[in-house]
């Protein structure tokens, strides 16, 4: 407060000061230029002088608040526009998220032309025009991204890749993997795609061409690379054996592919199954109770044995013998039960055969044994208890089946 009435007092004792130098010596400026002439008092020139400033300072102040002001004085600032651009982010990624694709589209595209470094908004945008079917609209979002940001190219075409293979377009897919494949080699992405490529197409040739470079740049861990492996090889062996109407010729093609394989290879359950199973449609029988039979020796495969119940080898009693003597050591497996039912239903062993199905089917309810044992039953001239096998195994079968309404019977 004290300090308040100091100015005070400094600001009166001023204007006084001022007031009697004005009142003592009004003096006199003069300025003649050509046929313009001013003439005043030297205290109202100098007054003149500090409202013209003012004025210019006014001005200047007024224009740098219209330039840098908010959007109700001036919407097309930089700072608004900053602000509009930053909305048109937010809007648009939650339009991706939650599939509005035509308002993502709009906002992501401006968003992309106003920033520095477009490429996700770009690739956003593009998404969503893919999404609504505007294929054109999306590879020139796409192009834009590119003119924009030369440098991202793999991260484009990746995006490109996808987008392609999305709508369909397989084929242009593969080839936009196969020249980034070309330029970045071990891109892990690039690699991946490739390989999910592959496997949509079904060319499990090119998958297991590609094996050798998944491993090596480790793209996938090693328990689903290994996965992978067997499931290619398998697919591969069931391509050999049906890419000829000939038999022989199946046989052939599907011994070369067996031959493909290493020989640790050729020792897994999975991969041996597919060999058998693929023998077996052929109608090497035989061959494939001895593919069977040798591995089962090595190495004891529920799989395996189940399969070893649907071939028939040269010497039907040596083979139900043989799975007789599993059973020592799986007295509980389901499909071993159901194997040595099959095996006894071939040598005409009815009782024996009705005996295992029952027991397989006491293990584990599944509707190959309750088929079996049906077929079975409607021959000894069960027909009740093989009606209610028959509808059991339907019922497992599909469960949709029992939940699915019937149609009503209209009265006559």
């Amino acid at each position: 407060m004290k300090r308040l009435y100091v100015i005070v007092f400094l600001v009166i004792a001023a204007a006084a000061a001022l007031g009697l130098a004005i009142a003592e010596h009004s003096g006199y400026v003069l300025i003649a230029y050509k046929s313009f002439r001013f003439e005043s008092s030297l205290w109202a020139t100098l007054a003149l002088v500090a409202v013209l400033w003012l004025v210019f300072w006014g001005i200047k102040a007024l224009i740098e608040l219209v330039m840098t002001s908010s959007g109700v004085v001036n919407p097309w600032s930089r700072r608004n526009r900053s602000r509009r651009v930053q909305v048109a982010i937010e809007h648009g990624q939650l339009d991706l998220a939650e599939g509005r694709w035509a308002s993502a589209q709009r906002h992501l595209h401006r968003a992309a032309e106003a920033e520095r470094q477009p490429l996700l908004y770009y690739l956003g945008a593009a998404r969503a025009a893919n999404e609504q079917g505007h294929y054109e609209e999306s590879d020139n979002l796409l192009e834009r991204a590119l003119e924009r940001q030369p440098q991202a190219e793999l991260a484009i075409a990746l995006s490109h890749a996808q987008l392609q293979t999305d709508r369909g377009d397989t084929e242009g897919a593969l080839a936009t993997l196969q020249a980034m494949h070309e330029r970045h080699p071990h891109n892990a992405q690039t690699l991946r795609q490739l390989q999910r490529l592959h496997q949509q197409r079904g060319d499990w040739s090119a998958v297991i061409r590609l094996l050798p470079e998944l491993r090596k740049d480790k793209v996938l861990p090693k328990a689903e690379l290994a996965e992978l492996e067997r499931r290619a090889w398998g697919e591969n062996l069931s391509l050999a054996a049906h890419q000829d109407a000939d038999g022989a010729v199946g046989l052939q093609a599907l011994e070369r592919a067996w031959q493909q394989l290493t020989s640790a290879q050729r020792q897994e359950p999975q991969l041996v199954l597919a060999y058998a199973e693929q023998l077996r449609q052929l109608g090497a029988q035989a061959e494939a109770e001895d593919v069977l039979r040798t591995a089962l020796k090595r190495s004891y495969d529920s799989h395996l044995a189940r399969l070893y119940g649907l071939v028939r080898g040269s010497d039907p009693a040596r083979q139900l013998q043989l799975a007789e003597s599993w059973l020592k050591e799986h007295p509980a497996d389901p499909s071993l039960l159901l194997t040595l039912g099959r095996l006894c239903l071939q040598a005409s062993l009815w009782g024996k055969a009705r005996d295992y199905l029952e027991s397989s089917l006491r293990v584990q309810r599944n509707p190959e044994a309750c088929a079996e044992l049906a077929r079975l039953l409607a021959q000894m001239g069960d027909t009740e208890r093989s009606n209610q096998l028959f509808q059991e195994g339907l019922g497992m079968l599909d469960e949709r089946l029992l939940a699915a309404p019937l149609p009503v019977l209209a009265r006559a």
